[in-house]
C-alpha cells in the first residue's frame, strides 16, 4: 500500500520559514509524482506545488519565488521549504502523490497524506 507520511508543520511569525516533508513509501517505481497542497478554514483546497518522478518542480503562481520544492529520491523524501510566510499561508497542508505526473496536478492526487498544520501569525 502507498503511504504518505507529512511532517513539519508548525507556529510561526510572518516573515519567517517553515520546511515540510514528506516520506513516500510503497510506489514500486521512481516515477511518481508528490504534490503539496493546502486548505485554509473555509475555504477550497488548493495545490501549492508538485514535483514529478524526474525533478521538475511545479508551482502554483502565487507560491512562486517563496516556495520550493525539491526530492530525494534515495530516501523517498519531498521537502517544501516555504519562505516569507504571510498570514494567508496558514492552512493544512497536505502531502499527496500521483502514479505519474499530470498537468491537472492541482486538481488532486491518486494518494493522500495525513496532513500537517502550518499557522503564520502576524
Amino acid at each position: 500500500d502507498v503511504q504518505l507520511q507529512a511532517s513539519g508543520g508548525g507556529l510561526v511569525q510572518a516573515g519567517e520559514s517553515l520546511r515540510l516533508s514528506c516520506t513516500a513509501s510503497g510506489f514500486g517505481h521512481d516515477d511518481y509524482s508528490i504534490g503539496w497542497y493546502r486548505q485554509a478554514p473555509g475555504k477550497e483546497r488548493e495545490g501549492v506545488s508538485c514535483i514529478t518522478g524526474d525533478g521538475t518542480a511545479h508551482y502554483a503562481d502565487s507560491m512562486k519565488g517563496r516556495f520550493t520544492i525539491s526530492r530525494d529520491v534515495a530516501k523517498n523524501t519531498v521537502n517544501l521549504q516555504m519562505n516569507s510566510l504571510k498570514p494567508e499561508d496558514t492552512a493544512v497542508y497536505y502531502c499527496a502523490a500521483s502514479k505519474a505526473y499530470s498537468s491537472s496536478w492541482k486538481r488532486g492526487a491518486d494518494y493522500w497524506g495525513q496532513g500537517t498544520q502550518v499557522t503564520v501569525s502576524s
